[in-house]
């Protein structure tokens, strides 16, 4: 993803990555190690786009704490832009999976918040592609949204992950629907796979960059 949008990018800027969790080092020493790089090649400023789809605790909370340690560490200007799930184009991504399918029942099934309206986007996308919301980390769980549909006779039900990259929970998602499908034979269950790296996805995380 970093590459597709150095390349539309172009030179004059350089793009790096960095993760909140499941990394060597913690976020504000990942995020001081490119601060310093930064300064070497003489850039003057550093933005962050979140790569999260839901205002969480992670967005709300975690990242701008560590971006404030790694700001006491380095002379240089670092910026939090708005967090990917912001974007009004978004959808747009979610609704191309959908476009050839004729699901009788569709779930868009997020992680989830915890936060008061953290699951506002996931509710107000499930209803423009005329879906249901579920959550794998709160209620209405995704066994729960499928029992709903099959008990209204929907017999093709379509899950859309509400998820940018593949990774362990889309793999847990995944072995979650083939154990669902053994108990409703009769349901032809359609998975689509995370949005994934693309030209268009680049697009969205550019329009959120001030240039």
């Amino acid at each position: 993803m970093a590459v597709l949008v150095s390349q539309k990018l172009g030179s004059g800027n350089w793009v790096g990555t960095a993760c909140l969790e499941l990394a060597p080092l913690p976020l504000h020493r990942q995020i001081e190690a490119f601060g310093k790089q930064a300064i070497a090649s003489q850039f003057t400023s550093v933005q962050i786009v979140p790569l999260f789809l839901l205002p969480g605790v992670h967005v709300m909370e975690d990242i701008p704490s560590e971006v404030d340690i790694a700001r006491s560490k380095l002379d240089l200007p670092i910026e939090i832009r708005p967090h990917l799930g912001i974007h009004p184009d978004l959808g747009r991504l979610f609704a191309n999976q959908l476009s050839s399918d004729d699901a009788e029942g569709k779930i868009l099934l997020s992680h989830g918040s915890r936060r008061p309206q953290g699951n506002q986007p996931v509710e107000a996308l499930a209803a423009s592609l005329g879906a249901l919301g579920a959550y794998w980390s709160i209620p209405p769980s995704l066994e729960s949204r499928v029992k709903e549909l099959a008990i209204a006779g929907k017999k093709k039900i379509c899950i859309i992950p509400y998820f940018l990259f593949p990774g362990g929970i889309s793999d847990a998602i995944a072995r979650a629907v083939d154990i669902i499908s053994q108990e409703l034979p009769a349901v032809d269950f359609r998975m689509r796979a995370p949005i994934g790296a693309s030209t268009e996805l680049a697009d969205l995380i550019l329009d959120l960059v001030e240039e």
